[in-house]
């Protein structure tokens, strides 16, 4: 088993990691009081998706970190206060314009910052531009992949807070798909998904 999942159980979460349209990308699910039943050294990968409250989250802290500095993944995405349970992250909110598109000729402002990387053989900048939650601070030698409308990071990649990878970001794919609201958040799945299969998930951890 390698990529491992918590699954807060709300009606976007199960639509997007039960649905069909991805189910067959994750290996295990759980719910957040499950993980201390579950050996988190078995999986390449634990995705913490949008949305997933961070009070469940918190109790696992240690784990987390103990989990990272032994070589493994996590994906952060969206909204879930993932700087309450995960280490590194200085995250600042700001007000979500949730109609920029409806203004002619508007311009969210994402970019992409690094087009070279593999991520970006799966995805446009289009599939990266939805709603903007807020901005990170990262770690001097993190690897900022997009950027929000003021130039701060909105995606990124920390090899150097821990012994581990984690890729944060303050975009909230997972809500939007299984809310069937956004066409960009399915884009980015269909994209972001496929890529982490074939980028992260090559060696266990243990």
């Amino acid at each position: 088993m390698s990529i491992l999942v918590i699954h807060p159980g709300a009606y976007y979460h199960i639509e997007s990691f039960e649905g069909p349209r991805y189910a067959h990308y994750f290996d295990k699910l759980v719910r957040p009081e499950e993980l201390p039943d579950v050996r988190l050294e078995d999986f390449n990968v634990v995705l913490i998706p949008c949305r997933t409250p961070a009070d469940r989250m918190e109790p696992h802290k240690a784990r987390l970190r103990a989990y990272l500095d032994q070589g493994g993944t996590i994906i952060a995405t969206g909204e879930s206060d993932s700087q309450l349970f995960l280490p590194g992250i200085t995250f600042t909110p700001q007000p979500t314009n949730f109609w920029w598109w409806l203004t002619p000729g508007a311009d969210l402002g994402v970019r992409i910052a690094k087009p070279e990387h593999s991520l970006f053989r799966h995805l446009a900048e289009k599939d990266v531009t939805w709603h903007l939650h807020g901005w990170f601070d990262v770690p001097e030698g993190a690897e900022v992949l997009a950027t929000g409308d003021t130039g701060e990071p909105i995606l990124y990649i920390d090899e150097v807070t821990t012994g581990g990878r984690m890729i944060i970001t303050s975009l909230d794919p997972f809500y939007h798909h299984g809310s069937h609201f956004m066409p960009a958040t399915t884009r980015f799945l269909d994209g972001f998904l496929p890529w982490m299969r074939a980028e992260l998930d090559k060696e266990h951890t243990a």
